[in-house]
């Protein structure tokens, strides 16, 4: 089963209309579930009874939505109350996935994912998809891009992607970035050498990472891209130039809650990705 949240603004979000797809590619039941924050409800002068008939009437709208589009799925939405990262997150244990939206206008939209999806994404125990906002199916068209490092989380992120090229018959993309530590050296010609032999150990590991995989899903396209720079810029560049429909990154999820443990490479991401990210984390650690 998938998850997705939902709120007020659904009709512009993206990430109703990525779930369901991804439930139709899937072939899989969708729950879109919008959460009533109790901080909310008990707030000085709120009124309970007005905020449950909104949340009633909203969640009815977007059953209607998606009785209009069921055809052959089970689509259904649910109304919950609580802390909304931390119900959405345990209605969705065990499922494929949880999708979420992400906020942000103007020229700061891509610094802006919101509080309630980076905590989902920090602490949830399945792949999180964060869709930005105004997402449509044909915005984007290329491979499916997945961030590779080395780290014990690529396993994960690589399983996930592979299931997303399968179901949209696009290739993949294995996107690794590396860069040069300080060299200390006046002799041009000795740090030009190193920086050779960085790329080509890099190429050579990227290209074996392609050779392990391909023998597993020998009907997959699978490309490689290796490249300097940034880790953060040079993932997201590379899923813009391909135009890319869906970008992976591999998270380690913790124990605790806050935005810093998610990792600089995935947050950077999420923060500046224009296409859906899916993180997907490793074993959680302490």
């Amino acid at each position: 089963m998938i998850y997705v949240g939902i709120d007020s603004s659904w009709h512009h979000s993206g990430a109703l209309e990525w779930a369901v797809r991804g439930a139709d590619l899937r072939h899989e039941p969708l729950r879109a579930v919008y959460v009533v924050d109790q901080t909310v409800r008990r707030a000085p002068y709120s009124e309970p009874t007005i905020v449950d008939e909104a949340a009633v009437d909203l969640v009815d709208e977007v059953q209607k939505h998606l009785d209009a589009r069921r055809d052959r799925l089970d689509l259904d939405a649910d109304l919950m109350g609580g802390r909304p990262a931390t119900t959405l997150v345990e209605a969705a244990a065990g499922s494929t996935m949880l999708v979420v939206g992400r906020r942000g206008t103007g020229a700061f939209k891509r610094l802006l994912i919101g509080s309630t999806s980076e905590e989902v994404v920090n602490v949830a125990t399945v792949p999180v998809v964060v869709v930005p906002d105004r997402w449509k199916p044909g915005d984007h068209s290329g491979p499916v891009v997945v961030a590779v490092g080395g780290s014990d989380a690529d396993q994960g992120s690589i399983e996930f992607a592979v299931t997303a090229v399968t179901e949209r018959g696009v290739p993949l993309r294995l996107v690794h970035v590396w860069e040069l530590p300080s060299v200390h050296s006046r002799d041009a010609a000795a740090i030009a050498r190193a920086e050779q032999e960085w790329d080509d150990n890099a190429r050579r590991w990227g290209e074996a990472v392609a050779g392990e995989w391909q023998p597993r899903y020998p009907e997959l396209v699978i490309q490689v891209d290796v490249r300097r720079g940034h880790a953060v810029d040079g993932v997201v560049t590379a899923a813009e130039q391909c135009d890319a429909q869906l970008l992976v990154v591999g998270g380690r999820r913790h124990h605790r809650t806050t935005a810093m443990l998610l990792g600089s490479v995935a947050r950077g991401v999420l923060h500046h990705a224009s296409c859906p990210v899916a993180v997907v984390h490793a074993e959680q650690t302490s």
